[in-house]
């Protein structure tokens, strides 16, 4: 009972004076007229606090309750009264007065009726002091006035879910647009990373073959001056690029729900608990995206929608998966409908294989779930690689590249054939970037052993030379790739994860002169052959794979980590290159009877 009187506003306080005053006129009119009282005094007595307590009780339950409750005993009370004492009908004006400011709905068609004809017809033939015309329009004044005052207060009411409702969707446009400038500058930086690190190797990388040839001491001198300066000019570029990740991109998934939660409490009157459970462990940034979108969603749909008053949040740290759960005591509903908030939460969920669930009730509010895996952002795992090339130099630009893309791990450096054969005896990684000419024993030899030891390896051959001679050589030695150092650092990434999943990759640019001049075994060529009859390249075959399998756009940006605009800006060209204007027209020629 204490925590309903914290939470009255003015005009509660103002209909319970009115009840406290209506309840001592009661005791005034029971001592006037106790000496004609026909019932004993304690009877009497008894139902004028029943009259006065057990609607106002009521009125907690369901405002139906109370109308009837008033009606029927405090009604039937005041006609008692006014039987033995004419002037008491005038007690039954407060009571005609909360009836009015208390009635809602299709309750007025029968409560107005009973308050303001029947109620004041019985008085005046009881009383025979004033005409029933008279006393009908002096209770439907008193009606009308608590009328008036029912407006007042719904008025009230609704301003105040209004100012609650503006303040909570300030917040969450000011958290949407922080999360939305925080992804842009992500890509940013990606896009900065990868457009400025393969400028500065590619730099590198000429500058350390021009290095051996040039043999004047002062243009080898200036040779190195240039190596260098590029060097500091990468490294720079690196440092800046990992400055410009915010606070919130370094805060661990807690810290930034527990901030959503106190910001929202700031800007609500909603009280909001969060609890964890299980091991706390690193997510991707994906899932920490989702999760915090798919909390803000439910946060705000809870007061929106829901008005609701309490919020439980439950983080589950599961072995196999990690679970957010939003519990609300809102009004809930029986035909719960998704809107763009929600389904935006469930695309967002889905594209990380996880999905999220609603289930609401009237009287029980509304649950969210959201589930998503534990591993999302590379369902393969970590890629383990091996950098072989005799330029120091070289080997860790392309360090510096690769680490930057999270499922990549450089588990080791070697700087010619031999050490890369040590290297993958002691690390057994999953791919090896294989240079061709080293001094001693070069890439071609180095592949061919390392594939007669360890055949699961993956070796993929990365030159700046483009010699069909040795290409030849080492495919015939059991290379799972060949690629040009100049390629663009996003199809070197794509082309890294398709050699470890299994997929015979050559650059285009070399390809055509293959098939054309050498017996390659099938395996070296076939998965590309046709398709790059249109020269394409292999983000666009991995792409028009998953086309014909079916894939959205959007399933096909979740799994190979673009953006849905990035997708169909390569399904696009596909189709320009095929001469087609669609996904069925672009199968068909591509794969003909395949499909």
């Amino acid at each position: 009972m204490f925590n309903l009187v914290k939470h009255w506003f003015w005009y509660d306080w103002m209909v319970f004076l009115i009840r406290i005053a209506f309840f001592f006129s009661i005791l005034v009119t029971v001592g006037y007229v106790s000496e004609f009282l026909t019932i004993p005094f304690w009877i009497t007595l008894l139902w004028g606090i029943i009259a006065f307590s057990a609607p106002w009780f009521c009125l907690q339950l369901h405002y139906k309750y109370y109308l009837i409750a008033e009606l029927v005993l405090t009604g039937g009370y005041c006609l008692y009264l006014a039987s033995l004492f004419p002037d008491s009908y005038l007690v039954f004006l407060a009571p005609a007065f909360m009836i009015a400011s208390n009635s809602a709905q299709k309750s007025y068609w029968w409560s107005g009726p009973i308050t303001i004809i029947l109620i004041p017809y019985l008085l005046a033939n009881l009383t025979h002091q004033e005409s029933t015309l008279s006393m009908i329009l002096n209770f439907g004044l008193i009606y009308t006035v608590g009328f008036a005052f029912h407006l007042l207060v719904v008025n009230h009411r609704q301003n105040g879910i209004i100012k609650d409702q503006y303040a909570v969707l300030e917040q969450y446009i000011s958290q949407m647009e922080q999360m939305t400038l925080v992804e842009e500058r992500n890509r940013l930086s990606k896009d900065l990373h990868d457009t400025m690190g393969h400028a500065f190797t590619s730099i590198i990388m000429g500058l350390e073959t021009l290095h051996s040839e040039v043999t004047v001491t002062d243009g080898e001198q200036k040779v190195e001056a240039l190596l260098q300066v590029t060097r500091n000019s990468l490294e720079e570029v690196r440092q800046y690029l990992h400055q410009v990740d915010s606070p919130e991109d370094r805060s661990t998934l807690i810290q930034s729900l527990q901030k959503l939660v106190d910001d929202f409490q700031k800007f609500s009157k909603v009280k909001v608990r969060i609890r964890t459970f299980g091991e706390a462990y690193a997510v991707s940034k994906q899932a920490k995206m989702t999760l915090y979108r798919c909390l803000q969603e439910s946060l705000t749909n809870a007061v929106r929608h829901g008005q609701a008053s309490d919020i439980e949040i439950k983080l589950q740290y599961e072995e196999k998966q990690i679970r957010l759960e939003v519990q609300d005591n809102g009004l809930g509903t029986e035909n719960l409908q998704a809107g763009f908030g929600v389904n935006a939460m469930k695309e967002r969920a889905a594209n990380l294989q996880g999905q999220v669930n609603l289930y609401a009730k009237p009287g029980e509010g509304t649950l969210v779930t959201c589930h998503l895996p534990r591993i999302v952002e590379f369902q393969a795992g970590t890629v383990q690689l091996l950098l072989v090339d005799d330029q120091p130099y070289i080997r860790d630009s392309l360090q510096i590249i690769l680490e930057r893309e999270q499922d990549f791990e450089i588990v080791g450096q070697a700087q010619d054939g031999d050490a890369a054969i040590t290297l993958c005896e002691q690390m057994r990684p999953h791919v090896v970037l294989m240079d061709l000419n080293m001094p001693g024993m070069n890439g071609a030899e180095a592949t061919k052993q390392i594939k007669m030891k360890w055949p699961e390896i993956r070796v993929l051959i990365l030159t700046t030379f483009q010699e069909t001679d040795r290409a030849v050589e080492a495919l015939r030695n059991g290379a799972d790739g060949y690629l040009l150092k100049s390629t663009e650092p996003q199809e070197l990434f794509e082309t890294i994860r398709l050699v470890h999943r299994g997929v015979k990759m050559i650059t285009p640019d070399i390809t055509n002169v293959l098939i054309d001049n050498y017996d390659l075994p099938p395996y070296a060529v076939a998965p590309a052959e046709k398709p790059n009859e249109y020269g394409l390249t292999p983000r666009e075959i991995e792409i028009l794979e998953c086309l014909s399998k079916g894939l959205r756009y959007k399933s096909i940006a979740a799994k190979l980590y673009l953006s849905d605009g990035t997708v169909r800006n390569y399904a696009s060209t596909i189709y320009a290159k095929l001469g087609v204007s669609n996904r069925e027209e672009a199968l068909q020629k591509a794969y003909g009877s395949r499909q």
